[in-house]
Protein backbone atom coordinates (compact mmCIF):
# COMPACT_ATOMS: atom_id res chain seq x y z
CA UNK A 1 0.00 0.00 0.00
CA UNK A 2 1.11 3.25 -1.11
CA UNK A 3 1.81 6.02 1.93
CA UNK A 4 0.00 9.07 1.69
CA UNK A 5 1.12 12.59 1.69
CA UNK A 6 -1.96 15.92 1.40
CA UNK A 7 -0.60 18.63 0.14
CA UNK A 8 -3.19 21.28 0.74
CA UNK A 9 -2.33 24.68 -1.18
CA UNK A 10 -4.15 28.18 -1.70
CA UNK A 11 -3.40 31.76 -1.94
CA UNK A 12 -3.19 33.80 1.65
CA UNK A 13 -6.15 34.29 4.01
CA UNK A 14 -8.13 31.56 1.89
CA UNK A 15 -8.78 29.02 5.25
CA UNK A 16 -5.96 26.89 4.88
CA UNK A 17 -5.22 26.29 8.27
CA UNK A 18 -8.64 26.07 9.61
CA UNK A 19 -9.56 23.18 6.79
CA UNK A 20 -6.19 21.78 7.46
CA UNK A 21 -6.88 21.07 11.46
CA UNK A 22 -11.03 19.79 10.43
CA UNK A 23 -9.25 17.49 8.07
CA UNK A 24 -6.28 16.12 10.05
CA UNK A 25 -9.02 15.94 13.43
CA UNK A 26 -10.99 13.00 10.80
CA UNK A 27 -7.83 11.32 9.41
CA UNK A 28 -5.48 11.26 12.67
CA UNK A 29 -3.25 13.51 10.76
CA UNK A 30 -0.50 15.91 11.42
CA UNK A 31 0.64 19.06 9.90
CA UNK A 32 3.58 20.10 7.87
CA UNK A 33 4.06 23.79 7.56
CA UNK A 34 4.76 25.27 3.61
CA UNK A 35 4.30 29.17 4.46
CA UNK A 36 8.01 30.42 3.75
CA UNK A 37 7.14 33.19 6.37
CA UNK A 38 5.48 30.82 9.02
CA UNK A 39 9.17 29.32 9.59
CA UNK A 40 10.15 32.33 11.31
CA UNK A 41 10.26 32.39 14.66
CA UNK A 42 10.09 36.17 15.37
CA UNK A 43 6.71 36.32 13.04
CA UNK A 44 3.63 34.83 14.57
CA UNK A 45 0.91 37.72 14.23
CA UNK A 46 2.60 39.58 10.56
CA UNK A 47 3.02 35.66 9.17
CA UNK A 48 -0.51 34.69 10.47
CA UNK A 49 0.72 31.54 12.38
CA UNK A 50 -1.56 29.29 13.77
CA UNK A 51 -2.22 30.12 17.37
CA UNK A 52 -1.71 27.95 20.61
CA UNK A 53 -5.17 27.04 20.28
CA UNK A 54 -4.81 25.23 16.77
CA UNK A 55 -1.38 24.04 18.06
CA UNK A 56 -2.98 22.32 20.77
CA UNK A 57 -5.57 20.63 18.80
CA UNK A 58 -3.48 18.94 16.29
CA UNK A 59 0.18 18.57 16.05
CA UNK A 60 2.01 21.42 13.98
CA UNK A 61 5.56 20.62 12.27
CA UNK A 62 8.06 24.06 11.23
CA UNK A 63 5.82 26.98 12.72
CA UNK A 64 8.21 29.12 13.84
CA UNK A 65 11.18 26.86 13.89
CA UNK A 66 14.05 29.42 12.04
CA UNK A 67 15.83 32.41 12.87
CA UNK A 68 14.93 35.49 10.65
CA UNK A 69 18.93 35.74 10.61
CA UNK A 70 19.24 32.68 8.83
CA UNK A 71 19.13 32.18 5.25
CA UNK A 72 16.69 29.46 4.43
CA UNK A 73 16.10 28.16 0.85
CA UNK A 74 13.58 25.54 -0.48
CA UNK A 75 16.09 22.96 -0.17
CA UNK A 76 16.35 23.61 3.14
CA UNK A 77 12.88 23.21 3.59
CA UNK A 78 12.61 20.03 1.67
CA UNK A 79 15.53 18.10 4.17
CA UNK A 80 13.18 19.28 7.37
CA UNK A 81 9.68 18.44 5.83
CA UNK A 82 11.14 15.53 4.63
CA UNK A 83 12.25 13.90 7.88
CA UNK A 84 8.81 15.44 9.44
CA UNK A 85 6.93 13.69 7.10
CA UNK A 86 8.63 10.05 7.46
CA UNK A 87 8.26 11.24 11.39
CA UNK A 88 4.69 11.16 11.09
CA UNK A 89 4.40 7.93 8.67
CA UNK A 90 6.19 5.99 11.22
CA UNK A 91 3.74 7.01 13.88
CA UNK A 92 0.75 5.94 11.28
CA UNK A 93 -0.33 9.55 11.18
CA UNK A 94 -1.30 11.02 8.04
CA UNK A 95 0.95 14.30 6.52
CA UNK A 96 -0.65 17.08 5.25
CA UNK A 97 1.20 19.71 3.97
CA UNK A 98 -0.16 23.16 4.46
CA UNK A 99 0.89 26.64 3.02
CA UNK A 100 0.94 28.99 0.07
CA UNK A 101 4.83 28.73 -0.85
CA UNK A 102 4.46 27.28 -4.88
CA UNK A 103 8.34 26.48 -4.63
CA UNK A 104 8.26 24.52 -1.54
CA UNK A 105 5.03 21.78 -3.01
CA UNK A 106 6.76 21.94 -6.14
CA UNK A 107 10.14 20.45 -4.22
CA UNK A 108 7.80 17.66 -3.08
CA UNK A 109 6.01 16.64 -6.28
CA UNK A 110 8.76 17.37 -8.86
CA UNK A 111 11.86 17.60 -6.96
CA UNK A 112 15.04 19.68 -6.66
CA UNK A 113 18.08 19.93 -7.74
CA UNK A 114 21.41 18.52 -6.37
CA UNK A 115 23.14 21.85 -6.31
CA UNK A 116 26.34 21.53 -4.41
CA UNK A 117 26.87 23.33 -1.18
CA UNK A 118 28.01 26.86 -2.17
CA UNK A 119 31.39 28.15 -0.66
CA UNK A 120 30.64 30.61 2.11
CA UNK A 121 33.85 33.39 0.15
CA UNK A 122 31.82 32.86 -2.79
CA UNK A 123 28.63 33.99 -1.21
CA UNK A 124 29.38 36.34 0.50
CA UNK A 125 30.99 37.73 -2.92
CA UNK A 126 27.76 37.85 -4.16
CA UNK A 127 25.82 39.47 -1.14
CA UNK A 128 28.49 42.39 -1.01
CA UNK A 129 27.93 43.02 -4.98
CA UNK A 130 24.34 42.92 -4.47
CA UNK A 131 24.32 45.72 -2.02
CA UNK A 132 26.86 47.52 -4.06
CA UNK A 133 24.96 47.16 -6.95
CA UNK A 134 21.39 47.61 -5.79
CA UNK A 135 18.86 45.60 -7.87
CA UNK A 136 18.34 46.51 -11.06
CA UNK A 137 22.81 46.62 -12.11
CA UNK A 138 23.58 43.08 -9.94
CA UNK A 139 20.08 41.88 -12.41
CA UNK A 140 21.42 43.48 -15.51
CA UNK A 141 24.96 42.02 -14.77
CA UNK A 142 23.62 38.64 -14.00
CA UNK A 143 21.68 38.29 -17.21
CA UNK A 144 25.29 38.84 -18.63
CA UNK A 145 26.84 36.25 -16.52
CA UNK A 146 23.85 33.81 -17.16
CA UNK A 147 21.60 34.35 -19.89
CA UNK A 148 19.60 31.50 -19.47
CA UNK A 149 18.03 33.10 -16.24
CA UNK A 150 16.34 35.76 -18.23
CA UNK A 151 12.53 35.36 -17.85
CA UNK A 152 13.03 32.18 -15.34
CA UNK A 153 13.20 34.66 -12.62
CA UNK A 154 11.24 37.55 -11.55
CA UNK A 155 13.39 40.80 -11.89
CA UNK A 156 12.60 41.47 -8.19
CA UNK A 157 13.09 38.51 -6.83
CA UNK A 158 16.37 39.36 -5.09
CA UNK A 159 17.25 36.29 -2.94
CA UNK A 160 16.79 33.78 -6.13
CA UNK A 161 18.87 36.16 -8.59
CA UNK A 162 21.48 36.16 -5.52
CA UNK A 163 21.30 32.36 -5.74
CA UNK A 164 21.49 32.38 -9.14
CA UNK A 165 24.53 34.78 -9.17
CA UNK A 166 26.26 32.29 -6.96
CA UNK A 167 25.50 28.91 -8.04
CA UNK A 168 26.89 29.91 -11.36
CA UNK A 169 29.89 31.18 -10.51
CA UNK A 170 30.76 28.38 -8.18
CA UNK A 171 29.89 25.46 -10.50
CA UNK A 172 29.78 26.69 -14.06
CA UNK A 173 26.55 25.81 -14.61
CA UNK A 174 22.91 27.89 -14.78
CA UNK A 175 20.53 27.35 -12.35
CA UNK A 176 17.92 26.22 -15.15
CA UNK A 177 20.32 23.72 -16.29
CA UNK A 178 20.36 22.17 -12.58
CA UNK A 179 16.73 22.38 -12.07
CA UNK A 180 16.30 20.81 -15.63
CA UNK A 181 17.61 17.44 -13.84
CA UNK A 182 15.59 17.08 -11.01
CA UNK A 183 12.94 14.10 -9.46
CA UNK A 184 10.46 13.78 -7.13
CA UNK A 185 11.54 11.83 -4.03
CA UNK A 186 8.11 10.90 -3.13
CA UNK A 187 7.62 8.98 -6.32
CA UNK A 188 6.70 5.84 -4.39
CA UNK A 189 3.93 8.26 -2.47
CA UNK A 190 0.30 8.66 -3.04
CA UNK A 191 0.15 12.14 -3.25
CA UNK A 192 -3.33 14.12 -2.79
CA UNK A 193 -3.19 17.58 -3.76
CA UNK A 194 -5.62 19.91 -2.90
CA UNK A 195 -5.69 23.89 -3.93
CA UNK A 196 -8.81 26.07 -2.24
CA UNK A 197 -9.75 28.09 -5.25
CA UNK A 198 -11.89 30.91 -3.44
CA UNK A 199 -13.61 33.78 -5.35
CA UNK A 200 -11.53 36.80 -5.40
CA UNK A 201 -14.52 39.13 -3.60
CA UNK A 202 -14.41 36.61 -0.80
CA UNK A 203 -11.02 36.78 -0.35
CA UNK A 204 -10.57 40.46 -0.66
CA UNK A 205 -12.89 40.50 2.69
CA UNK A 206 -11.05 37.97 3.99
CA UNK A 207 -7.62 39.86 3.50
CA UNK A 208 -8.91 43.41 5.08
CA UNK A 209 -10.45 41.04 8.49
CA UNK A 210 -7.19 39.58 8.93
CA UNK A 211 -5.09 42.66 8.92
CA UNK A 212 -7.62 44.39 11.15
CA UNK A 213 -7.13 41.22 13.46
CA UNK A 214 -3.14 41.77 12.46
CA UNK A 215 -2.59 44.86 14.14
CA UNK A 216 -5.77 44.12 17.77
CA UNK A 217 -2.61 41.45 17.91
CA UNK A 218 0.11 43.63 18.09
CA UNK A 219 1.86 43.45 14.89
CA UNK A 220 3.32 46.92 15.28
CA UNK A 221 5.51 45.80 18.03
CA UNK A 222 6.31 42.75 16.56
CA UNK A 223 8.02 44.58 13.74
CA UNK A 224 9.73 47.01 16.45
CA UNK A 225 11.54 43.94 17.81
CA UNK A 226 12.32 42.87 14.29
CA UNK A 227 13.79 46.29 13.75
CA UNK A 228 15.89 45.81 17.02
CA UNK A 229 17.65 42.58 15.46
CA UNK A 230 19.01 44.47 12.58
CA UNK A 231 19.84 41.86 10.51
CA UNK A 232 21.15 42.04 6.61
CA UNK A 233 19.18 43.32 4.10
CA UNK A 234 18.99 40.74 1.82
CA UNK A 235 17.50 38.36 3.89
CA UNK A 236 13.96 37.32 2.73
CA UNK A 237 12.25 38.05 6.25
CA UNK A 238 12.36 41.73 5.16
CA UNK A 239 9.89 40.73 2.34
CA UNK A 240 7.26 39.74 4.62
CA UNK A 241 4.44 42.14 3.57
CA UNK A 242 3.61 44.70 6.55
CA UNK A 243 7.13 45.03 7.59
CA UNK A 244 7.85 47.99 5.72
CA UNK A 245 4.79 49.37 5.65
CA UNK A 246 4.35 49.68 9.38
CA UNK A 247 7.89 50.97 9.66
CA UNK A 248 6.88 53.76 7.30
CA UNK A 249 4.19 54.41 9.88
CA UNK A 250 6.28 54.12 12.75
CA UNK A 251 8.47 56.92 10.66
CA UNK A 252 5.55 59.22 10.75
CA UNK A 253 5.51 58.82 6.94
CA UNK A 254 1.94 57.27 6.38
CA UNK A 255 -1.05 57.01 8.72
CA UNK A 256 -2.18 54.09 10.38
CA UNK A 257 -5.25 53.88 7.74
CA UNK A 258 -2.84 54.55 4.94
CA UNK A 259 -0.27 51.63 6.60
CA UNK A 260 -3.57 49.16 6.56
CA UNK A 261 -4.60 49.96 3.30
CA UNK A 262 -1.17 49.58 1.31
CA UNK A 263 -0.93 46.11 3.26
CA UNK A 264 -3.93 45.52 1.61
CA UNK A 265 -3.07 46.13 -1.46
CA UNK A 266 -0.08 44.26 -1.18
CA UNK A 267 -1.49 41.09 0.42
CA UNK A 268 -4.06 41.13 -2.78
CA UNK A 269 -1.17 41.27 -5.42
CA UNK A 270 0.56 38.63 -3.50
CA UNK A 271 -2.75 36.51 -3.41
CA UNK A 272 -2.90 37.10 -7.24
CA UNK A 273 0.49 35.65 -7.60
CA UNK A 274 -0.35 32.83 -5.54
CA UNK A 275 -3.04 32.26 -7.98
CA UNK A 276 -1.05 32.66 -11.30
CA UNK A 277 1.71 30.31 -9.81
CA UNK A 278 -1.06 27.68 -9.97
CA UNK A 279 -2.64 28.07 -12.91
CA UNK A 280 1.08 27.18 -14.24
CA UNK A 281 2.16 24.88 -11.99
CA UNK A 282 -0.91 22.99 -10.44
CA UNK A 283 -3.44 22.33 -13.33
CA UNK A 284 -3.97 19.14 -12.26
CA UNK A 285 -4.98 19.94 -8.58
CA UNK A 286 -8.16 19.38 -6.92
CA UNK A 287 -9.14 22.83 -6.63
CA UNK A 288 -12.46 23.11 -4.33
CA UNK A 289 -14.22 25.94 -2.17
CA UNK A 290 -17.07 26.35 -0.26
CA UNK A 291 -17.63 29.20 2.23
CA UNK A 292 -19.18 26.69 4.59
CA UNK A 293 -16.60 24.90 6.74
CA UNK A 294 -17.79 21.26 6.93
CA UNK A 295 -18.77 21.21 2.85
CA UNK A 296 -15.27 22.19 1.97
CA UNK A 297 -14.13 19.18 4.07
CA UNK A 298 -16.46 17.26 2.72
CA UNK A 299 -15.31 18.15 -0.56
CA UNK A 300 -11.68 17.53 0.97
CA UNK A 301 -12.66 14.00 2.09
CA UNK A 302 -13.68 13.11 -1.43
CA UNK A 303 -10.40 13.94 -2.83
CA UNK A 304 -8.30 12.34 -0.31
CA UNK A 305 -10.24 9.15 0.15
Amino acid sequence: MLKKIILLAGPTASGKSKLAISLAKKLDGEIINADSMQIFKEFGILSSRPNLNDIKKIKHHLYGEISVKKYFSAGDWLKKSKKKIHTCLKRNKIPIVVGGTGLYFNTITKGISKIPDIDLKTRNKVRNLYKKLGLKKFYNLLIKLDPKIEGRILPTDSQRLQRAYEVKLETKKSLVEWFANTKSDFLDFEIKKIFIDIPREALLKKISKRTEQMFKKGCVNEVKSFNNLKIDKSLSANKLIGVQEINDFLKKSITLEQCKELINIKTRQYAKRQNTWARGHMKNWNKIYSKNLSILLKKSLKVVS
